[in-house]
């Protein structure tokens, strides 16, 4: 099938690589003419395992191409999708939808001088994250200009950064929302979604078809309900520091019972990137929008618990230089939001660095592949890729993302470099008894002065 993506971010350059591996003949669009260019390279302007290899693939088959011609995307297919980004908005806390209304209405545009009078009818699937309400205002928006020339559907994505494009070819779940469903017009877009997505729906991958305002409310609920886990077992682990308990063990205790489940109980530094953070605040304001304010609380305490991580792991290393950071050498394992990706994109591990270099510590990022984003966004800190190299002569040692280069480290090796032997594993991820038997002083969130169950 002939489609088309609009918006060549982090969404839309995977969605149209896989696409095109599956055989579609995918025109991407975009603002951006480097961004285009690049991508007709073969290379990602991000890190996406796999995702170049695709790009690359799909190039040469000559499946896949990218424009910033919106005129050339009406000419190409019937099927659009909408792949801009939603930041959240200057100042505030909600979805800003101003690149998808902007991406759709240019579109649109094109697509009704392209299409003669009585011509076939286009279909617009929308898979950006949005405030829900967005996909019925523009339905409502592009009938009254265009009649029925322009359907409009919205598919909301769920992948995850460093899994991203085994998540396009087999998700948990497709979830496609329509204006009235069961309707013949929702039954011909439901048809055309089964026939882009038959690889997956052969493969035994669910597709539910429900309205709008249910498909839109889907990914920003599970955002939520994970952002909610993950700050819960923080919060928890509190009480264990205190108590003198050891959340690790505890979170694989709860995660053994099948109502709860053993993911996003990782106690630590927390949650960030480019969706979990502006995803959880734009759902407390739609909520909070539509008064229903328990919710937008609960939410705004999940936000506020994850965001105090931070500064609770920066607490931890002025304690461990004796309240005096300033001039002292701080090496910070990590720098990207997690491991497999390059985003720093409300990266817990990036908040922390910067705030030590803000109190005068003489801080050193350790990152595999996202030392490029940290000099982009913190021109001052002092990088360097190879953990034994930035571990010479450390007096404090955070690990602040789980990357499995710092969490194989030998610590008697790495004991052998650094000039005091602390280390704070802000993700629980290393193997505490074997840090502490090489003569550390460990020290992580959540465990407390007993470690006797500390594996």
């Amino acid at each position: 099938m002939k489609l088309t993506v609009t918006g060549t971010g982090y969404l839309g350059a995977t969605h149209a690589a896989c696409m095109a591996a599956l055989g579609h003949d995918v025109l991407g669009v975009d603002t951006d003419p480097g961004t285009v260019d690049l991508l007709n390279t073969g290379h990602a302007p991000f890190r996406e395992p796999g995702l170049d290899d695709l790009l690359v693939q799909g190039l040469a088959t000559g499946r896949l191409r990218f424009t910033t011609d919106p005129g050339a995307a009406a000419r190409h297919g019937r099927v659009h999708f909408i792949t801009v980004g939603t930041p959240q908005r200057d100042g505030g806390t909600a979805l800003d939808t101003g690149a998808v209304d902007a991406a759709v209405d240019v579109l649109a545009e094109h697509i009704a001088a392209a299409v003669p009078a009585g011509g076939p009818s286009h279909l617009l699937i929308g898979r950006s994250t949005v405030p829900v309400g967005t996909a019925g205002r523009l339905r409502s928006r592009l009938r009254d200009r265009y009649g029925d020339l322009l359907q409009v559907s919205w598919c909301p994505e769920f992948l995850r950064e460093g899994h991203a494009v085994a998540d396009s070819f087999r998700p948990d779940r497709i979830v496609l929302g329509v204006e009235t469903p069961g309707s013949d017009a929702a039954d011909r877009i439901a048809a055309q979604v089964r026939e882009i997505c038959a690889d997956a729906l052969g493969a035994g991958v669910p597709l539910i078809v429900t309205d709008f305002p249910t498909a839109e409310l889907v990914k920003v609920a599970a955002n939520a309900f994970l952002a909610t886990k993950i700050s819960f077992i923080n919060a928890v682990g509190d009480v264990c520091e205190a108590a003198g308990a050891d959340v690790t063990v505890l979170a694989a205790a709860l995660g053994m019972d099948p109502r709860i489940g053993a993911a996003g109980l990782g106690a630590g530094l927390g949650y960030g990137g480019g969706c979990l953070p502006k995803d959880v605040r734009g759902f407390a304001a739609r909520a909070g929008d539509l008064g229903v304010d328990r919710l937008a609380d609960l939410l705004g305490t999940v936000d506020a618990v994850n965001t105090g991580r931070r500064d609770r792991i920066v607490g931890m290393a002025e304690t461990a230089l004796d309240g005096a950071p300033a001039g002292r050498r701080v090496t910070v394992l990590g720098a990207a939001f997690k491991p497999g990706s390059d985003d720093v994109r409300e990266s817990p591990a990036l908040a922390v660095a910067a705030a030590l270099d803000r109190r005068g510590a003489r801080v050193t990022v350790c990152d595999p592949v996202a030392t490029g984003p940290v000099r982009r966004v913190h021109p001052g800190l002092r990088c360097e890729p190879v953990p034994e190299e930035a571990l010479r002569g450390a007096e404090l040692v955070v690990v602040a993302t789980d990357w499995p280069e710092f969490t194989t480290l030998d610590p008697v090796a790495a004991a052998a470099l650094v000039a005091g032997a602390v280390v704070i594993d802000g993700r629980n991820c290393l193997p505490a008894a074997a840090w502490r038997a090489a003569g550390w002083d460990y020290r992580a969130p959540g465990v407390g002065v007993n470690p006797a169950s500390t594996a």
